[in-house]
């Protein structure tokens, strides 16, 4: 009890009200704003590349890590992957914010709690991303680090590793029944203000969106269940990043059909990022 009373005193009420005003302050909004768009330009660029793998045009199935590179080696790359760098910093930025100063209203109870590691877990993970891009702009980058099948090992190493990587994979798979709910429910719609927007259009935003958040939930769920396996089978091999997962997807019976589908539900994803750098409430 002592230590909730010291934890709710004064000196973490100033810090609470600080980090809010901070996060309040129209740049921290603009650099928000910044990594919606970069974060709607990484799914976009992986969505349109499954695209072009489905249709037999080239294309690929990768990840985030691979659509920096991609961005890096087309017309203009140092340049393009430079503001990319930016927009991503700033994502990182504004999911702190959503951490630390809860701009989301989310409460200090286990729940919110909760949501609030979330927010810092994908700033860690963005912030990754982030510093990848600008190795790669400075010259300095040594490929994209262990991937998923190397920090799986890492983590079975571990005192009952095993157990950690069946949870983690089930918290990835928790999190993709988090997206089939949101867009079920169309829960997005209460952080975007569309008014501007005539209602037949804000109905097609909204599917739009519906079928992009419903798809990278497909997506999580095959990633959440290849490290439910390979805990299970103590195989790291057998865990599964975003582009493998995509791969998995072409793999199956009409799997053209199939990853056409989820590749276009990505870019309809990147559209829902889009409208929350332009529409959200922050």
């Amino acid at each position: 009890m002592a230590t909730m009373d010291v934890m709710r005193g004064p000196g973490m009420d100033r810090l609470s009200r600080g980090a809010k005003e901070a996060a309040n302050h129209p740049w921290a909004k603009k650099l928000g704003r910044m990594g919606y768009a970069a974060k709607g330009c990484v799914y976009a660029i992986i969505g349109v590349l499954a695209l072009k793998l489905a249709a037999g045009e080239g294309g690929r199935a990768t990840d985030s890590h691979g659509a920096v590179a991609t961005v890096a080696q087309g017309p203009f790359g140092i340049v393009l992957l430079s503001l990319l760098a930016v927009g991503l910093v700033g994502y990182v930025v504004w999911r702190f914010a959503q951490a630390f100063a809860d701009t989301e209203d989310k409460g200090s109870d286990a729940k919110g709690i909760a949501t609030r590691a979330m927010y810092f877990v994908s700033g860690v993970i963005y912030g990754s991303l982030a510093l990848f891009a600008v190795k790669t702009v400075v010259g300095s980058s040594q490929g994209k680090g262990k991937g998923t099948q190397g920090w799986t090992a890492t983590l079975m190493e571990q005192p009952f590793g095993r157990v950690l990587v069946v949870l983690v994979g089930l918290g990835i798979i928790g999190f993709a029944v988090k997206q089939f709910h949101t867009a079920w429910k169309a829960k997005f719609r209460e952080k975007l203000t569309l008014t501007g927007l005539a209602a037949t259009h804000q109905h097609r935003v909204e599917r739009v969106c519906q079928f992009g958040i419903a798809a990278r939930g497909v997506v999580f769920t095959v990633i959440g269940g290849f490290l439910v396996l390979a805990g299970v089978d103590a195989n790291p091999g057998e865990a599964k990043g975003l582009g493998e997962a995509l791969a998995v997807v072409a793999r199956q019976p009409a799997g053209d059909v199939l990853l056409g589908v989820v590749a276009a539900g990505l870019v309809a994803y990147a559209a829902y990022l889009f409208l929350q750098a332009r529409y959200r409430e922050l």
